[in-house]
């Protein structure tokens, strides 16, 4: 029997025939960008969607494995943020002719690398502002602006972004974050895919416990 082949994250366009959707990683050229492997935008250009991203502030934008990016997706960086503690905000030097230096970095409101966990699912149009975590198996609704953290196995929704509920109970969370079914390979993933797709959730609970106690 031939054994099937197995997919390759380094893929661009994994869906035969179509070319709306990619596999981020492979096509990642700025070292302050990390995505792992199979996470899909729903375009064909990610980093055109990753804006105000400058050297001089130094930030990175990293995104777990497996997540779904809808089109339309903004990451907006930390060079989007303006001097706010100065009376005017408007910033002389990033433009050629005014003389002003960059100001230092504590007069800027910098927040910090922004973090996307495994298995997010990010809805269409949303867009995650500066320094902001998004835990493992979240959920982002469309339209949404994530302003602040977002714990794992949760759904937000709205603008400012809200926790509307968990998708699970705490021991079906504490499970799937023991898990880490993403950092597995892909032979162990297949495998899993029965219990991953799964909505029978009781099931999935005791074959997920049974697992973990042999792996």
């Amino acid at each position: 029997m031939k054994t099937p082949k197995l997919p390759d994250p380094n893929t661009v366009f994994p869906i035969p025939g179509c070319r709306t959707v990619t596999y981020v990683k492979p096509t990642i050229t700025n070292p302050h960008i990390q995505v792992g492997d199979f996470t899909y935008f729903g375009d064909s250009d990610f980093e055109q969607h990753v804006t105000h991203h400058y050297d001089f502030c130094g930030d990175k934008l990293i995104i777990g494995k497996f997540c779904q990016i809808a089109a339309g997706v903004e990451f907006v960086m930390n060079g989007a943020n303006h001097q706010m503690n100065a009376v005017s905000t408007f910033p002389f030097y990033i433009f050629e002719g005014w003389n002003q230096k960059a100001p230092p970095a504590q007069n800027m409101p910098y927040k910090g690398d922004t973090i996307v966990g495994n298995d997010v699912w990010i809805g269409q149009n949303a867009t995650i502002l500066p320094g902001v975590k998004i835990g493992d198996g979240a959920i982002i609704g469309a339209g949404s602006v994530v302003g602040k953290d977002i714990p794992p196995y949760c759904v937000a929704v709205g603008n400012p972004v809200r926790v509307i509920k968990k998708r699970f109970d705490e021991e079906m969370t504490g499970l799937l974050l023991r898990l880490k079914w993403w950092d597995r390979s892909a032979e162990e993933i297949q495998a899993l895919i029965p219990l991953l797709t799964c909505g029978d959730l009781e099931r999935v609970k005791k074959e997920l416990s049974r697992f973990l106690e042999k792996h």
